[in-house]
């Protein structure tokens, strides 16, 4: 009894640190991804650059951030995570420094593609290590909570705080977020991902063993993979576009803003809801609910939605997106392969780099802006299949 209470209370202690470390890590380092539509006007004024080269610059920022995933399987379960992230929060440092002392646009295009690069390794330890707390759900929960919550204050604060300055102030405000971050990495061990045949934790009065995860056949990691890549190809496809949908419908800016603000509290509250459940017997149904509701959001914008339909569709998409990803993300933990969450990270870059493009597309074509809706709908229906497919039994 006594070493039961022992390895409980270790594992209690280590979750919490876990959960410490990527909330901090995961609202900072995707800053940069959600600061977008403020820093993207800073930019024009500083370098004179077109609409092309911006949006050039940020895909970059993304696909370095994917990329990082490829190095990873090389890395992670060699080095400690604490030396590890050190090293990588130093190159963000470093990196936001040098972007805001850049005087040509090629020259910035460099030092994000290596501060993005540094950003995206740590992101792979994020979510490494939130397949590997006790509760997987609630440590995905954590994860998501935090990047919303940092999305509404960034969308809150950011016009206002650096109205009358530079894109330099901005880049080196990041940097010193970055560092403040640093204070997080002793939360967690550095050795928590080498993970042996049998994983031994020393405890008062003897020893607890833990059996591994039993590795997934190679199907199941295709279709969980594919899964993931079909979920964010449909959600950044739709939400990239939700406000020209709006506009097409002839719904008014300041309308379809308080609309697009509302879904994002939406957004944060069903997060919450997922980081406090955690990990449940009931994850399929809560799935399939949470699937259903994001069909039921793209079929109601359909058409030409009035303001009524809309508010619903933002409210309920948002909602049910954000409320299903910490338990499509421990889906994936569960399968059990141990560099499954590295290809999550790359696939989720992949995803939201095809959904933007695929949805351009698709409106500028004669199918517009239904086309790209049913498209969206299908790739959720996809998604949904491919996730209850590999569900465990007990899941």
């Amino acid at each position: 009894m006594a070493t039961s209470l022992a390895s409980v209370g270790l594992q209690a202690k280590a979750d919490r640190g876990i959960y410490i470390y990527i909330g901090v890590f995961s609202a900072v380092l995707n800053t940069v991804l959600l600061i977008a539509p403020v820093i993207a006007g800073k930019l024009v004024e500083r370098y004179g650059v077109t609409p092309m080269e911006l949006g050039s610059l940020f895909s970059l920022e993304l696909a370095s951030f994917s990329l990082a995933s490829l190095p990873a399987y090389l890395w992670m379960r060699r080095m400690n995570l604490r030396t590890a992230t050190y090293l990588f929060t130093s190159l963000v440092i470093a990196g936001n420094i040098a972007s805001g002392l850049m005087d040509s646009f090629a020259t910035l295009m460099a030092a994000r593609f290596v501060t993005s690069l540094a950003s995206g390794s740590i992101m792979v330890i994020l979510l490494a290590l939130s397949g590997k707390a006790s509760n997987p759900s609630r440590a995905f929960g954590v994860f998501v909570v935090a990047q919303l919550a940092m999305g509404a204050l960034i969308l809150a604060l950011f016009p206002l705080v650096f109205a009358s300055t530079g894109v330099s102030a901005i880049y080196w405000t990041l940097a010193v977020l970055a560092a403040l971050c640093l204070l997080a990495v002793r939360c967690i061990e550095g050795d928590a991902l080498r993970t042996t045949p049998r994983t031994e934790m020393a405890a008062e009065g003897g020893t607890v063993t833990a059996e591994p995860k039993a590795k997934a056949p190679a199907i199941r990691l295709a279709l969980g993979l594919a899964a993931v890549l079909l979920f964010y190809v449909a959600l950044s496809g739709v939400w990239t576009f939700i406000a020209q949908i709006s506009a097409a419908a002839g719904i008014g800016l300041s309308a379809s803003s308080l609309v697009l603000s509302l879904a994002t509290v939406a957004g944060i509250a069903s997060a919450l809801v997922a980081t406090i459940l955690g990990e449940s017997p009931r994850r399929r149904s809560f799935l399939l609910v949470g699937y259903l509701g994001m069909g039921l959001s793209v079929g109601l914008l359909f058409g030409t939605p009035g303001l009524i339909r809309f508010a619903m569709a933002a409210v309920i998409f948002k909602f049910a997106w954000t409320f299903i990803l910490p338990y499509l993300l421990s889906t994936l933990s569960d399968l059990g392969s141990g560099n499954i969450m590295i290809a999550v990270n790359l696939v989720i870059g992949t995803g939201f780099a095809i959904g933007p493009v695929l949805g351009g597309t698709l409106i500028e074509s004669s199918v517009g802006f239904n086309g790209l809706l049913a498209v969206a709908l299908v790739g959720l229906l996809l998604s949904m299949a491919a996730v209850t497919a590999i569900q465990r039994k007990n899941a």
